[in-house]
């Protein structure tokens, strides 16, 4: 299988899709790519999106009742515990289908994210939070200069896709040593181009992690959060696992 087949988007059961939760009150999304989970009571000085899982192909539409949206839920929560209330806004991108399809159709929804981001919030610095196919869109979409961070979480990394412009870029890549959707060797062989091209890259294999990131959910969720809480710091030094790992030769197992 050469991409992740794990569905798609995600919103919390009892809200309308485009609805989200901002310091105790409903903000309309609209049609936007751009779904904000909590928005900051000051200026917003940095912000993390997550990115669902999906499939190779499929023009139907995404909706945030389906497992892969749902299933990013618990990272969402992760984001919001670990960053400040007061200028850390915390949100997730809309996709318009369930597939990658030919046009990279989760890559430019993320990118409207973005530009999105930018026209709400001016230049801040963004940390991108993907699983599956939806890291693979992160991983594309940090060539993007306001993202300098990007947590692949079992990302569809398919031998091709480009590193050129992710010199400068932290990138820590999370994957399960049993995953049997999209292959650990993938990510290993991107992060690898990454280094080369210029941009802060480590892995970690998490012993007995499947794609779904059911077995040892905990420890995904974890290790996630730490990674964000990191990330989110482009003005210090990675430390602890997520330096290791970005100065290991080959993935930390763990």
């Amino acid at each position: 299988m050469s991409a992740a087949r794990t569905g798609p988007a995600v919103a919390e059961p009892g809200k309308a899709e485009g609805d989200a939760v901002a310091e105790g009150r409903v903000v309309e999304a609209g049609g936007s790519a751009l779904v904000v989970r909590r928005a900051p009571r000051d200026r917003t000085r940095a912000a993390v999106l997550v990115l669902h899982g999906g499939q190779e192909n499929g023009r139907r539409p995404a909706h945030p009742w389906q497992p892969a949206a749902l299933r990013m839920r618990p990272f969402v929560s992760a984001a919001a515990s670990v960053s400040s209330p007061r200028d850390v806004l915390v949100g997730r991108v809309r996709y318009r289908y369930r597939g990658w399809n030919d046009d990279a159709d989760p890559l430019q929804d993320t990118l409207r994210a973005l530009d999105e981001l930018r026209g709400r919030a001016g230049d801040v610095s963004v940390v991108l939070v993907g699983h599956s196919m939806g890291g693979r869109a992160a991983l594309r979409a940090a060539a993007d200069p306001s993202v300098r961070g990007v947590l692949a979480l079992a990302p569809w990394c398919p031998p091709g896709d480009p590193v050129d412009d992710l010199a400068g870029t932290r990138i820590v890549v999370l994957h399960g040593d049993r995953d049997r959707v999209t292959a650990p060797a993938g990510s290993a062989a991107f992060v690898r181009q990454a280094r080369e091209a210029g941009a802060q890259a480590g892995m970690v294999l998490l012993r007995g992690g499947d794609h779904a990131m059911l077995r040892r959910s905990h420890d995904w969720h974890r290790a996630s959060a730490a990674a964000i809480r990191r990330l989110l710091r482009p003005e210090r030094d990675l430390e602890g696992w997520t330096a290791e790992a970005c100065a290991a030769d080959e993935p930390l197992l763990r």
